[in-house]
C-alpha cells in the first residue's frame, strides 16, 4: 500500500528548474508584500461607498482579492510539491524536462527550438514547452534522430527530432 502511496506522490510532484522556481518566488513575494495592500486598499475605498448591496467597486475589489489568495495558494503548493532539476541530472541523450531541443516540424517543414520544463513553468510564447501537452509528451524520452507523432487539438503533428541540449 506505500508502495501506491510513493507512486502517487511522485505522480503529483512538478519538476521545476532553477530558473522557474525563482521566478514562482518572486511572484509569490510580491502577490505578498505588494497585490495583497493594493487590493486591500481598494476593498477600503469601496467600503466607504456605503450599500455594498449595489456597490461594483466592492464587489470586483473582493474577486480580485479571492483570485490573490488562490494564486498565492497555487504557487506555494507548487513550490511545496516540487523537484528542483539540477542541470547535471539532465541527460541529453534523450528528451528530459530541462532539455533544450531542436525539431522539425515534417508538416509545415519549419524548425523549432524548445525548453522542455514542468507544468508550471510552460510559456508556449517564449518556447517553453510543458512536458504534460501533447508535444512534450510526444518527445519525451526519444532520441536525436527519432520521429514522434504528437496528438495536439489541431491534429496530429509530425516532428524530427534535430538535436538535444542542456
Amino acid at each position: 500500500m506505500s508502495e501506491n502511496k510513493d507512486k502517487n506522490k511522485d505522480k503529483q510532484q512538478n519538476i521545476i528548474t532553477k530558473e522557474g522556481l525563482q521566478n514562482l518566488e518572486k511572484e509569490l513575494e510580491y502577490l505578498k508584500a505588494t497585490k495583497r495592500k493594493e487590493v486591500s486598499e481598494r476593498i477600503k475605498k469601496a467600503l466607504a461607498f456605503g450599500d455594498l448591496s449595489e456597490n461594483s467597486e466592492y464587489d470586483e475589489a473582493k474577486n480580485e482579492q479571492s483570485l490573490v489568495e488562490m494564486r498565492i495558494l497555487e504557487i506555494e503548493k507548487i513550490i511545496k510539491t516540487s523537484r528542483i532539476l539540477d542541470e547535471k541530472d539532465i541527460d541529453i541523450n534523450s528528451v528530459f524536462v530541462g532539455c533544450k531541443v531542436t525539431i522539425q516540424d515534417l508538416d509545415k517543414n519549419k524548425n523549432l527550438e524548445y525548453k522542455v520544463v514542468g507544468s508550471s513553468e510552460a510559456d508556449p510564447i517564449n518556447y517553453k514547452i510543458s512536458s504534460d501537452s501533447p508535444i512534450g509528451m510526444a518527445l519525451l524520452g526519444n532520441k536525436t534522430g527519432a520521429i514522434v507523432k504528437a496528438h495536439t487539438p489541431g491534429g496530429i503533428r509530425n516532428f524530427k527530432i534535430l538535436e538535444i541540449s542542456r
